[in-house]
Order: C-alpha cells, then structure tokens, then sequence
C-alpha cells in the first residue's frame, strides 16, 4: 500500500463521525445538513493535504471541534458591531446615526406584531402610509405636507421626475455637487428625465442669473446645499428667500436638497450653524429634502416637506412606490421625530446630538481614566498618551468645522509602520473591533463617541 493510501485509509468516514457523542451538541446547534456539507468540505481538503503534503491535516484528531470553529466563522454576522473612535460621529462606513432607544424599541414593536402601516382604522379602509408622519413633520417644520423615501438621494431624484420631468432646472454651477458614491446632482437630473441649466460661476452667482435663465419651459429653480465643502474668500450666493421673491414673480416653484438637515439650532451647544427645513419653508420654498440618518439622527431615510400640491404629485408618481420607506425605517423615523416634541430631554436621549455635545474636558478625563490600562498592555511596542485632537461630525455634515476632542495616541517604538499596522489588525481583530485612525505615524483612538467604557476595557482583556 503507497503512503497515500495508507494516509487516505485514517480519514473517518461522516457516518461513524455523527454518530460520535463530540457532535451531538454541534447537531443540535447548526442542524443535519449544514454539519454534514462541511465534514465533506474538510474531507475534500483533508485529502488534497495528503495529495501535496503527505501528511494529514492537524485536525484529523479533533474533528467535532474544527467543524464548530468553521461553522461559527461562517455564521458570525457581515454587520459586526464596532467601537468607532474614528474621531467622526456620523462615519457613513459605520452606519451613521445610532438610534435612539425610542426608536429600537418602536422597530421592536413593529417587527413583531401586524401594524396599521397602511390601515385607517377609523374608515376601516386601506390608508398611506406616510399619513403619520406627515403630520408630525409638518408640526415640526411648518410645511403643509410630508413625503418619506429610503433616502435623501432618492428624495431629489423622486421631486425633479414628479415635478420637472421634460423640463429646466436651473442651480447654481457652484451647487453641482458630488454628495459621495459617485451621487452627482447632474446625473440625478438626467435620470429624472430634467434638462439642467447652469447659471453663474463655480464661486459667485447672482440673482439676475436666475433670472436670466428662467423661461417658458423652466419647471423649477433649485437650490443644493453644499453640506460637504465650503467656498470661501470671493463668493456670492443667492439665498432661499430670495430666490423665492423671483420665484414668485415668474411663477416657478423653489426646491432645496438640503442634504444633512437640523430640526434644531446646533448653535444653542456650541454648534455651527446649519441651515433648518423649517427656516427654508417658512422663507417659501416649495419643497426641502434632506437626510434622516444625519444631523436627525434617526434612521436612514429620505424626506420630503413642502406645499400639499406638490407633495401630492411626488406621492402619485410610479417611483414612490419603488422607493417608499418600510416598516421599519416609519417606525424608527416617528420614535426619532417624537422626540423633537421634547426639546428639554434632546441631548440626553438623541445619541447623535448627545455625541456632538459631549464636553472635551470631559473626553480628556476619560482618556486619562484608560491611559494606565493602554501602557500596561502596549506600552512595550508603543509610547502610549492622551492628546487633544478635532473630532468632525461627518457624513458631509459642516465640512470644516471641528469639535475639540481627546484621544489616545499610540506611537511605535521602532519607527516601523509595520508595527503600527499590527497593532490596528489586533484592534479589528478583536472580539468587538476597535476602529480608529492612522496619522502623523500614530494610531488615535478618539474617544468622543466612546460611551460604554466599561465594555470596551471588558473587550481589552
């Protein structure tokens, strides 16, 4: 007999395998079918590790247990839960906004039971399902109607084919913006089936450019906030207000994207400045759209406010139906936008507005609290410190603008950038990952959206 064959003859067949006590338990976890496509998957590479190496694989004596890492590898989730300490608060790699609980419990709720989604209970009859929120919104911002999307891209591209399918749009040339994902407000036009007409420079446009511009056939004028970069030095702008007077004078419809959208003055913490939907519909603008998952800080969603006729033609196009929220996202949405009716507890039950406004002072003390717990394990390979640093609010939220924060700083002994780079795969690799940033030839862990300390020194260990 070749040394082969002898080898191949020390593989167990699957049958004596299950009958094996070591696998009831992996049985009754994983089930029947997905153990015994993976006994034949190691199989296969057992026996091609006899054909290249001629020896049997380390694991030919512990079957049960090698079967129970594959299949706990394959089913652990592709959405992982993370410590973001990236320095930005609402990382689109990372989901954005984190919830309220308000709203996890809402989904909860809604998961789990049949829900008046599209029900009018009083009528006994078949609803909208953006009736609820509609409401809320439109007391919140002043509009008289309200339309929901699964985001604020297909909010633009929903308002332009309703209302300016065939027809002009004019913007500024310095709003043509490129939101992230290759998202191009022309692009979005074409789509829409609008003819887009430029006006102005990319840093200074007037008014008499819009009014230059408008004709018979201009269906809207339109306005994009630059919520992810700012001009700055020899600009001129034209403001909603304004190009609502010319609106009005023509008789052609305002719309602003407003990209992040604020229901509330960040300025009262702190914050900068950001323009509100309300702001923009008591000036009289016909429609906003804006984000849910940014600066609201609830869900990813698209939202639309604005007058009711046109609200109605948005609700009546065959995309809405294509791009209509689910239960989910309503749920989380009306938890999130019922807090707003509380302005007095926002900060605390908000996470986005509770991270945006947490105090330096008080990052630095908490960095200071970790810093003994970071020099005992890494302080060998690394000069481990506590360093002020500038968080950004992200997800192309006030660009330039900086909230002072604190971070531990990890700067390697040796000078090697491989050994900074094994130290962030440990931290990924860890059993809750640890995602920060690399600059100036250090890692820094910001700490500013660090709330569950005692969770995270747990995952240290």
């Amino acid at each position: 007999m070749t040394p082969h064959r002898t080898l191949y003859s020390h593989l167990p067949a699957i049958d004596k395998l299950l009958r094996d006590a070591s696998f009831n338990a992996l049985m009754h976890k994983f089930g029947h079918t997905q153990v015994v496509n993976t006994l034949r998957e190691m199989l296969e590479i057992a026996r091609e590790h006899i054909r290249t190496r001629e020896t049997l694989p380390s694991w030919n004596d512990d079957w049960a247990t090698q079967v129970q890492t594959r299949l706990e590898s394959s089913q652990r989730s592709a959405l992982l839960p993370v410590f973001n300490l990236t320095g930005t608060v609402l990382h689109t790699n990372l989901g954005r906004a984190l919830q309220s609980e308000a709203a996890i419990e809402a989904v909860t709720q809604v998961m789990r039971h049949p829900i008046t989604l599209e029900y009018d209970l009083h009528g006994a009859e078949r609803g909208h399902r953006d009736k609820a929120l509609a409401s809320l919104l439109c007391e919140l911002t002043g509009a008289e109607d309200a339309c929901i999307v699964n985001n604020n891209a297909a909010a633009v591209l929903l308002m332009l084919a309703a209302c300016a399918n065939g027809e002009e749009v004019v913007v500024s040339r310095g709003e043509l913006v490129e939101i992230g994902g290759a998202f191009r407000i022309p692009d979005v036009m074409r789509q829409a089936g609008c003819q887009l007409v430029e006006v102005g420079t990319t840093n200074r446009t007037h008014l008499k450019d819009y009014r230059q511009a408008a004709g018979e056939n201009t269906a809207l004028l339109m306005k994009v906030h630059t919520s992810n970069y700012q001009v700055a030095g020899f600009t001129k702008a034209v403001d909603e207000a304004e190009l609502v007077a010319l609106g009005n004078e023509l008789n052609i419809p305002v719309v602003t994207d407003l990209g992040s959208g604020s229901l509330v003055d960040l300025s009262q913490w702190g914050l900068p400045e950001e323009p509100m939907p309300q702001q923009l519909i008591a000036a009289g603008v016909s429609l906003v759209s804006f984000s849910g998952d940014k600066l609201l800080g609830g869900p990813q969603a698209g939202i639309i406010v604005g007058k009711k006729e046109l609200i109605a033609r948005i609700q009546q196009h065959p995309l809405k139906r294509a791009l209509r929220a689910d239960k989910m996202t309503l749920a989380a949405l009306e938890a999130t936008l019922r807090l707003y009716q509380h302005p007095e507890t926002l900060v605390e039950r908000l996470p986005t507005l509770r991270l945006l406004t947490r105090n330096a002072a008080d990052i630095a003390e908490q960095a200071n609290r970790l810093l003994p717990a970071f020099q005992s394990k890494f302080g060998a390979q690394f000069t481990v410190q506590v360093e002020p640093c500038l968080s950004q609010i992200g997800s192309g939220s006030l660009p330039v603008d900086r909230l002072p924060s604190a971070a531990l700083t990890f700067t390697p002994k040796d000078g090697r950038g491989t050994t900074l780079s094994s130290l962030v795969e440990s931290l990924r690799d860890s059993s809750t990952p640890v995602i920060g940033r690399i600059n100036d030839g250090r890692l820094w862990l910001d700490l500013r959206c660090l709330e569950d300390e005692s969770a995270f020194m747990e995952n240290l260990n």
